[in-house]
């Protein structure tokens, strides 16, 4: 982050309320939070979502004070809800996503949140080099990945810095073959001893249409003793994309804590009609349907909102009650599952076309 401004912790934006006197007591908290609040899109000027100009204004007044400002306010909803449905409020950063594990340890500082008080993950294996720039020359990579044993070390003393007495878990950002972290013993000798030493969880995401192959290896892989190395998969699966769901299911069965990301697709799911026909038919807003359609999967997954403002996360966090509803309406679950699906090819196609705004 050398070339990125940081923010010392005395100019951080003042929380606008008393959070550490709303926090659930983690020993009323029976099981992992089902929905957290993502910080991909918080966390930095730029990212893909459809539509931020609109939320954010042009791409010069999104400096890195009116960024915190905002990821504060949108946390200060997330910890009051929290508390409302006597939740565990869940935070998830990364190393690439900007200044997220900045924020999110400064906030929870600030605030006096005892780490048994909120869940936290983050991710290695990108490094942010995009300047706080929202646009890019040409080509040029707005992060940039290395999932070698050497980055990791790296990596995992920066994110120990930022929130270490916070993370309950911790991931591989967006394993793929091609990056060999699926097959390097040095790194995965590493994420074990980071579990033994920090009590983190150990974890992996994936992306692309092989996310299905990718997670069958990962479950294969096993540490000492022969435990398995990865605890958990954050996979993105949606209404449109949905050939990951065998996978899955074969992860849930082997005990796998499975997380969603992009459950709304980068905005691009809010836009498919039959979507929207049947929010209508059952009274609820597209978001609330689309994440809901997710958590009412057999497969039990957590799922990671993306949202932006304290609207966007009060309507994401209604998804809770439109799942419960699909469980005993299975017509309707099946009726958008069905007939949203996208081929996978042309999914991640389209998802790379998107821009950085």
């Amino acid at each position: 982050f050398k070339t990125v401004p940081h923010m010392a912790s005395s100019s951080t934006p003042a929380v606008s309320s008393p959070i550490a006197a709303m926090v659930v007591s983690s020993s009323t908290t029976s099981s992992l939070p089902r929905i957290g609040l993502g910080m991909a899109a918080l966390g930095r000027p730029g990212y893909i979502n459809l539509d931020r100009t609109t939320i954010f204004g042009d791409k010069d007044s999104r400096d890195v004070n009116v960024m915190q400002t905002r990821a504060n306010t949108v946390m200060d909803s997330l910890f009051s809800s929290s508390t409302s449905k006597s939740t565990m409020p869940w935070l998830d950063c990364a190393r690439s996503y900007g200044l997220s594990e900045q924020f999110v340890g400064e906030y929870l500082r600030s605030n006096d949140i005892a780490p048994s008080d909120v869940y936290v993950s983050s991710k290695w294996g990108y490094t942010y080099v995009a300047d706080w720039k929202v646009e890019l020359n040409a080509g040029a990579p707005h992060e940039v990945k290395d999932h070698s044993v050497e980055n990791f070390l790296k990596q995992v003393k920066e994110t120990s810095a930022h929130i270490g007495e916070y993370v309950n878990l911790y991931q591989v950002h967006s394993a793929t073959f091609e990056s060999g972290i699926l097959s390097d013993a040095r790194v995965h000798e590493a994420l074990h001893t980071c579990r033994k030493e920090n009590g983190w969880k150990i974890g992996l995401s994936v992306s692309s249409t092989s996310q299905d192959e990718l997670i069958r290896e990962a479950m294969k892989i096993t540490v000492e003793d022969g435990d398995k190395l990865f605890d958990s998969v954050q996979c993105t699966y949606n209404i449109l994309e949905q050939k990951p769901y065998n996978a899955l299911v074969e992860a849930k069965e082997a005990n796998m804590d499975i997380i969603i990301k992009e459950g709304l697709a980068n905005g691009r799911s809010l836009r498919h009609p039959k979507l929207v026909q049947v929010a209508e038919k059952m009274g609820c807003k597209p978001d609330e349907l689309a994440l809901g359609c997710i958590l009412a999967q057999p497969f039990q997954p957590r799922v990671l909102s993306g949202a932006v403002t304290t609207e966007q996360l009060e309507s994401n966090l209604g998804a809770m009650d439109i799942a419960e509803r699909l469980k005993t309406e299975g017509d309707l679950l099946k009726e958008v599952m069905d007939g949203c699906v996208m081929d996978s090819e042309t999914y991640w196609k389209d998802r790379s076309a998107l821009a950085w705004n």
